[in-house]
């Protein structure tokens, strides 16, 4: 497909995707194909939470509002502009395998293999198998073009010349066993960090919260690791956390939550208690871990930010995304860990590269 009708269509997406972002849910004028797709993907919205308790109404607009931001046309032209397109192109047949712990995680990957002008075969998540079907035919709607261009299957994916996969660290041990031999990326855990400084102003830390709580703490580049400084007051993150009190009442995270606080208060003899605080709403435990389970951060305190660096270098295959005001190589400001571009590729892998260069293996 040409780049301009590339562009063209996944803004289109983008226009219709931005109605259901956080503010509220509200149909506009002139959308491509709103009388047809407007109210199913409202009721997927709202009811999402049916099937899968973690995708509450609040996130599914969040995830969806970030896509809709994400596919405008200037950024879609930034993304596709930074490659080289094949002049003649040789379409493979991309599996996805997607996770489910966010609304809508895989678009990026689909999206991808579209763009580079192959075709998908997806295998969902339990978890998340509705809303891309859905943008799936939006496309083949306004573009009868991407018609056969994406296959579902409930099954193990075969029939495929390449693969995405994305899992846990167990999962992926199972991924480079069945897929090793083609041409693939395979993704592991990984998780957000936060370097505080000391020096954050109260809306900083306001913003730090939607790091570490959006989605529940479930995405990969939630923040689940802080480092402090030593002297650090923590009882500033517990205020900022506060902007989140709401999760208490939510069935689904505070049984997580008394979990793991029941486990933690077992497991840990009586000087290690000492380092695990709680606010009644997350637990803060000292912790050289990097992935925290739901309702607990961990954390470690520093003396001289040189360390945190070479500790973010040695350990960088298990790190998503850094937050930090200070200067580190990457490294966001607080309160966007959640608002990745289109070319924020997961894992620092460029999915997009990966998917051009199939051309030439044929």
């Amino acid at each position: 497909m040409e780049k301009e009708n590339l562009v063209r269509d996944f803004s289109a997406l983008g226009e219709f995707l931005s109605q259901f972002g956080p503010e509220k849910i509200r149909c506009k004028e002139h959308i491509p194909a709103n009388d047809v797709f407007f109210e199913p993907m409202k009721m997927l919205v709202e009811r999402a939470h049916e099937t899968n308790p973690w995708f509450t109404p609040e996130n599914m607009q969040y995830a969806l509002g970030q896509w809709g931001l994400a596919l405008q046309t200037d950024k879609i032209r930034r993304w596709l502009d930074a490659y080289i397109f094949p002049e003649r192109l040789h379409p493979k047949r991309v599996g996805i395998v997607m996770a489910g712990n966010i609304p809508a995680v895989g678009l990026h990957d689909l999206l991808s293999v579209l763009a580079a002008g192959h075709r998908a075969k997806v295998k969902m998540s339990s978890s998340d198998n509705k809303i891309i079907p859905l943008i799936v035919k939006y496309l083949e709607h306004i573009d009868p073009a991407w018609k056969g261009r994406v296959e579902f299957t409930d099954g193990l994916l075969r029939d495929f010349d390449a693969v995405i996969a994305t899992g846990s660290d167990n999962s992926a041990r199972y991924f480079e066993y069945y897929f090793g031999r083609y041409p693939h990326i395979i993704r592991h855990n990984r998780n957000g960090v936060a370097v505080l400084t000391g020096d954050e102003t109260d809306a900083r830390m306001e913003a730090l919260a939607d790091d570490i709580m959006l989605y529940f703490g479930l995405g990969c580049r939630n923040v689940s690791k802080l480092f402090v400084p030593r002297d650090f007051d923590l009882n500033r993150i517990f205020k900022s956390l506060l902007k989140y009190a709401r999760y208490a009442e939510y069935r689904k995270y505070r049984n997580n939550y008394d979990y793991n606080r029941a486990v933690f208060l077992m497991s840990t003899d009586a000087a290690e208690r000492e380092d695990l605080l709680d606010n009644g709403l997350v637990l803060l435990k000292k912790d050289t871990r990097y992935a925290s389970p739901v309702g607990v951060v961990f954390y470690e305190t520093y003396d001289d930010l040189d360390d945190v660096r070479r500790i973010l270098e040695h350990d960088r295959d298990k790190i998503q995304v850094v937050i930090s005001t200070a200067d580190l190589p990457g490294a966001l400001p607080p309160g966007q860990s959640q608002q990745p571009q289109l070319w924020d590729y997961a894992d620092g892998v460029d999915t997009l590269r990966f998917l051009l260069d199939l051309h030439q293996d044929h």
